[in-house]
């Protein structure tokens, strides 16, 4: 878990080169072969990105987009309101916060696409659940979730 704390609040983004090619083996596993799969991160806010430094679910996005075979998008899906860190919220305070947060750039790409979406870490699901109702509305087909780890005990 320290790595993967690391990677996402210690500018270790060098952690890529290690816990990517894990993430793109599991998905292999679950996801590979899957025809006219479109690889996408969960977005930071340009605020947030600036913060950090580098988009973790963006690196480990590329990863899995390589290993399977995917092409990678990060500029369709765009994260509009700058949020909160979900850390510290309540259930329902994480749904609120990412509510209205998230938005299709190009209805197009995404149209009869499913979709592989990727993130580093989740918790009660409100991120990944709002970036799939967005994907979804804008035509998505299906949208697949990925993640790198999830936290227990929440």
């Amino acid at each position: 878990m320290s790595a993967i704390h690391q990677f996402k609040y210690g500018q270790k983004s060098f952690l890529a080169k290690s816990l990517g090619p894990l993430l793109a083996a599991f998905a292999q596993t679950r996801i590979g072969g899957q025809e006219d799969l479109l690889t996408m991160p969960v977005p930071l806010h340009p605020k947030r990105l600036r913060e950090r430094g580098f988009n973790q679910s963006l690196l480990l996005a590329g990863y899995v987009a390589r290993h399977i075979n995917s092409r990678l998008d990060c500029f369709t899906l765009k994260r509009v309101r700058y949020t909160l860190s979900q850390t510290g919220l309540k259930r329902e305070e994480r749904r609120r916060n990412v509510r209205g947060a998230f938005q299709v750039e190009d209805a197009n790409t995404v149209r009869n696409r499913v979709i592989l979406l990727v993130d580093d870490v989740t918790t009660t699901g409100n991120t990944l659940n709002e970036c799939a109702k967005v994907l979804v509305k804008a035509g998505s087909r299906e949208v697949l979730c990925l993640t790198l780890a999830r936290t227990v005990n929440w």
